[in-house]
Formats: structure tokens, sequence, C-alpha cells
């Protein structure tokens, strides 16, 4: 993702086509390309390219002037990657206030952050405090998380660079022709360390840890400078003199070989990428770089410096920075586009925006032979303008004044029990603390949404033990949105955490809403199975009754609301990921509804008042009622669901107290 700089290294178009295949194996993975599933491992590519250019510059200047500016080293650094960057941040920020739930704000502001202090890989490995965040859709900055990794690598690999020439001037047994060659050994060592990290932090389902840390993804960073050190030790790399490497021709064919399996079959949460792949894939890459460097006339280097690639090896820096937030901007719903279209029209704007980016911005301000001087105050002043925008930017919309809402004498509505008799409660509960009536809101974060943004009421209480993160089915190995997903802690506990709050409470009402957790593909006897299979629901319908039982445990009225539908993240391709299939959504409705009848509870159709028309939508009565395709809005419930269901459970409230 970074390029040359004004050292006494040549150009070499090889290396551009080396960043354009492998951004565009990056754009075909985020794109759903299903032939490419471990096109994530563009990324890599990128590490070891940059890890041999940098070495190379470094040892290139250190052999022509015997020392290493470090002020100029970084501040070409800072001139080829940080405008791009701003521009990019800002305009994610301004969008992102109009298109990203205030739910999710909190979360951006420190994405920016940290993108903007390169420790966005930190960030991203430890997301998951918030979380609305960590189950939202992803960050449009997630893909920063790289460019934190190089930027630590450039910030301290010159500086262990420079202590190791020093130590080996220092010693006079070592000749000035062979000082270069004391870095090898450290850069393996290195290397190694890297990739033994890898594989001891490596946990099944919950990888963040190791693919976003800069010590378990340093590896591939290091295995390019290692390359560097003994090319530059022969000069041939700066030469660029003709030659014949038939041994290195043939590893580059095994090379670039391997990279096409590793991108064609490799997963995410694959352990063997951890357990050396990683480590392999950088092997693979830079056996293709040493070949197209040290024989610029070979086959390997004509063919990846053919002018196409020449092209968006220049832009690819732009390329991706623009294309995560762009990709998650063009959905399917607003484009209308799916499949190879949606991708088409993705891959088109982010060119467009890549080449802009570097024709006005990038080019200008990198070719420029001498800076203003206020230039360092301008670029402090900027990253100080996006760092205020990020933090003063994100601040979530103030919610809405709470309207009153009519309680006395609340006919039943048209949706309340949607074919389903309403049980009467008896005229009064035995044992019943004295006070107004109360009303319990337990299940999963969209009861806890909807629980929390009722409007407060003075004829009865309102107190919500839902818990983020956490529904009835406790089964340990689940599928979200296409990937592994532990449990959260404690949620195979849920009907303890119920107990307790319904011991708390004592509810004349307990309100059930529960979503999305039970949607989810889970292994059941050995095989993933979901709702509407008739042995998953055996189990949820087993799970239910426990939860009734709960909620009724002290006499309340247990009230069932039904799962509205869903549209929470569309999967790369356009379409729907299975726990947002509609027809899921229905069967387990009709749990939900086998269940009233069972224990004589109440069905409120929540979902014919948050989906009117039958179908996923954003609004319902003029309002928006949901913030990211699943949790409500607290305008949403003041203004549309609350009036038709505060006075049902206000009337089941009194009833029974």
């Amino acid at each position: 993702m970074s390029g040359t700089s004004r050292a006494r290294v040549p150009y070499q178009p090889a290396l551009d086509g080396v960043r354009a295949l492998a951004v565009a194996a990056v754009l075909a993975f985020h794109g759903g390309v299903a032939a490419l599933p471990g096109g994530f491992l563009g990324v890599d590519a990128f590490f070891v390219l940059s890890g041999f250019l940098i070495t190379s510059l470094l040892l290139a200047e250190h052999r022509h002037t015997g020392r290493i500016d470090l002020v100029a080293f970084w501040g070409r650094r800072v001139r080829r990657l940080l405008p791009a960057l701003l521009l990019v941040l800002l305009v994610v920020l301004l969008v992102s206030r109009k298109l990203m739930p205030g739910t999710e704000l909190g979360a951006l502001r420190w994405d920016a952050l940290a993108a903007l202090g390169y420790v966005a890989n930190w960030r991203m490995a430890n997301r998951d405090g918030d979380y609305f965040a960590a189950t939202g859709s992803p960050s449009p900055l997630q893909h920063t998380w790289s460019l934190g990794i190089e930027e630590q690598f450039y910030l301290l690999w010159p500086l262990l660079l420079i202590a190791l020439l020093g130590w080996a001037a220092k010693r006079g047994a070592v000749p000035p022709g062979r000082r270069l060659g004391v870095a090898l050994p450290v850069v393996l060592l290195g290397a190694a360390g890297s990739a033994l990290a890898a594989a001891a932090l490596f946990t099944p389902g919950a990888v963040d840890r190791v693919y976003y840390g800069t010590d378990t993804r340093a590896v591939a960073l290091l295995v390019g400078a290692a390359l560097a050190v003994p090319l530059a030790r022969r000069g041939e790399a700066v030469t660029g003199r003709p030659a014949r490497h038939p041994v290195l021709g043939a590893l580059a064919l095994a090379g670039a070989a391997l990279t096409g399996w590793c991108w064609a079959t490799a997963d995410g949460g694959d352990a063997w990428l951890y357990r050396g792949g990683l480590t392999v894939a950088a092997l693979a890459v830079a056996a293709v770089v040493a070949h197209a460097v040290v024989s610029p006339a070979s086959p390997t280097a004509r063919l990846l410096a053919l002018a196409p690639l020449i092209w968006l090896g220049r832009i690819s820096y732009g390329v991706y920075l623009w294309h995560w937030p762009l990709f998650q901007w063009l959905t399917a719903e607003r484009t209308g586009l799916t499949g190879f279209a949606l991708l088409a029209a993705r891959c088109a704007v982010t060119l467009a925006a890549a080449g802009g980016s570097y024709l006005l911005v990038e080019r200008p301000i990198r070719r420029a032979r001498r800076l203003p001087r206020p230039a360092p105050a301008l670029a402090g002043t900027a990253v100080a303008g996006v760092a205020a925008v990020a933090v003063l930017g994100t601040v979530p919309p103030a919610p809405p004044p709470k309207p009153a809402i009519a309680l006395d004498a609340a006919p039943p509505t048209a949706g309340a029990a949607a074919g389903s008799p309403t049980p009467v409660p008896p005229a009064r509960r035995p044992g019943r603390r004295p006070g107004p009536p109360r009303i319990a809101f337990l299940g999963d974060s969209v009861s806890w949404s909807l629980g929390t943004y009722l409007p407060e009421q003075e004829k009865f209480a309102v107190s919500v033990r839902a818990v983020q993160g956490c529904g009835i089915a406790r089964l340990p190995e689940v599928r979200y949105i296409g990937e592994p997903h532990p449990n959260y802690p404690g949620c195979e506990h849920w009907d303890a955490r119920w107990q307790r709050g319904v011991r708390a409470d004592d509810p004349d009402v307990a309100v059930i809403l529960l979503d999305r957790w039970e949607l989810m593909d889970r292994k059941l006897d050995g095989r993933w199975q979901h709702v509407g299979e008739p042995a998953f629901d055996r189990y949820l319908a087993g799970e239910l009754d426990r939860a009734v039982g709960i909620a009724a445990g002290r006499g309340a009225h247990v009230t069932l609301l039904t799962a509205p539908y869903t549209r929470r993240a569309e999967r790369p391709d356009g379409g729907l990921w299975p726990e947002d299939d509609p027809a899921r959504v229905d069967a387990w409705n009709r749990l939900l509804r086998a269940a009233a009848e069972r224990h004589h509870a109440t069905v409120l159709d929540l979902n014919r008042r948050a989906c009117p028309e039958g179908r996923f939508a954003w609004e319902a009565g003029g309002v928006r009622v949901r913030s990211d395709g699943l949790h409500f809005t607290p305008e949403g419930v003041q203004r549309w669901i609350a009036p038709w269901l505060l006075p049902e459970l206000y009337r089941l409230a009194v009833r029974g107290a």
C-alpha cells in the first residue's frame, strides 16, 4: 500500500504489477467473489512488498551516504501516506453521519482516532467492548488496520536497523562490505517469532487478536525485509542488469502457483493459516518479487509490468483506502444491483475516487520538490481538524421529546393477538407488592432497545432486564454473517439472569422479545441447523418453555412479542445472510404462538406493527423505526410502537394488579 520514495532504488514496474494483483484480490474478496475466499491475503502481499522496498531504501541510503536520515525518511512516509488518508477519513466521517445509526457513531469516533494514530489494528482487535459496534455492520474504517501495522513497522524498523548497522560498524571484525548482512539474522529471527506468536495466540472462533495483531502479522513485512538484505548486498536490485536465474524462475513459478492456491482456498478462520500458513504465503510472494527484481527481463517481470497492471498498481494505495467505505455505502438496497453488476459498480466508483485522489492530492504533494515552510504546521492542522470532526461529528443526535400516550380504557388493537385470543389475567395477583403496576422486558438487545426507548409513564413502572447479545439458544457453535461467532460470556446462563431479574422486579406483566440469536445457524447433533428444521424447532421450543416459565415465576402474565423482519447486513454480493431470511422469522413466530397456547400467554404482533406491509421496512407510520436493520430507534419506539404497545400492556397490567 505504500510506494517507492526518493531514494537510490530505481523504479521497478513489475512491483506495481504485484500491487495491482494484491489490491485486485482484496477487491474481489470484499466483493464476494466465490472463487477468491482467500483474497484477503492480498494485504500480506502488500506487506511483503512494503518490507522489501522500505528495507531496500534504507540500505541503499546507508550504502551511499553511510547514514540513514530518519527525519527525511519519516517525512517521505508522511507525504506519501497521510494526505489521502486524511481525505478518506473526512469523507467517511461526514457521510457516516448521514448513513450510520446513532448507536454506532460512538464506535466510529474511536475508529477514526485510531486510524489517525495508526493503531487501528489494535482498535479492531479489541472492538468487542461496544456490543452494538461488535455485532453491527463492519466499520467503514475497518480496513485501516493494515495501515496501522505498516506505519508501526516504518517507525520501529529503521531505528532497529540503524542500531544494527551502528553495532556492526563499531566491531572491527565486520568488514564494511559485510555490514549489511548483520541485519539478516535479526530479521529472520523476528519473522520466526511473529510466526510462533500467531500459532500460540490463535483461538478457533475468536481470531481477531491474531488477525489484527502487529506481532502476529509482522511476519510478511519481515519476510520482505529479509529479501531486501541479500539483494542489496548483491547490488543487482539497484543496477537492474539483465540476468537469467533459472532457479529463481522456478521458485517464482512455484510461488505464483502457491499464492493463487492460497487466495482460492484460504478462510480467515482456518487454523493452518495461523500455524505457518501466513509465513508460507509471504514466502510465496517473496519468491515472485525476488525473480522480478533480479531478472527484470524475465517473463515474471514482463507479465507483472503490463500497462493495465502498472496503472492499477500506481493508484493501489488510493484504491485500498476508498474501496472499503464505498463498498459499505453502495449496497444492493441503495443501488438495486446484486452479484457481478454490484461489484462492477463498486469497483468503477472506487477506481474513479482513487484516480482523482492520486491525480489531485497524492501525486502533487509527493512530487513537490520543496514544500512551503508552513507545511508541517499545515499537516498538523489538518490532522487536528480531522480529529475534531471525529470527536464532534460523531455525537449522536439528541433524541426527540417523548410524547404523552393515553392509556385509559384503551381497546385492543387489530394487531394485538394476531389471531390468538388474549387471555385475561386474574383480578389480583396473590402476594403482589404494593404500588403501581410493573412491566418487565426480557430478551435480547432488540428487547433492550424497545424497553429502553419507551416514554416514561406515571401510571406504571417499566424495567428492562433484557441482555444485549444473549438470546435463549445457548448452543455454543454459532454462525453469524457467515463466520463462526461464540456465545457472549454468560449467555449460557441466561435463565439464571432472567430469574434474578424477575425476583427483583416482581412484574405484573413480563414481556419477552427475542430475535436474531434464535435465527442463526447453530450446530446441533453434529450438524449446522436452524429454526424451521424439526430437531432445531424442538430444541428452541424447550428453551422457550423455560423462558415463559421463568417470566411467569412470580405470577406475572407473560406477553410474547413476535420478532420483526430484519436486514442487519448484506452479504458481499448484495444478498441476505441466512439469519435475515424472512422465512426464518416466520418459523420463529410460529414457535412463539405455539408456546403461547401451551402457557396461556398473550401474543402481540410486533412484526405487523414494525413491518406493516409484510416485509422489512426502515420506516413505518412516517418515522424511522429501525436504526441498523435490527434494533429500534428512539423516535420509532416513542412515536409509532409505544402508542400501540403501551395501552395493551397497561390493560393487561391493570387487570392483574
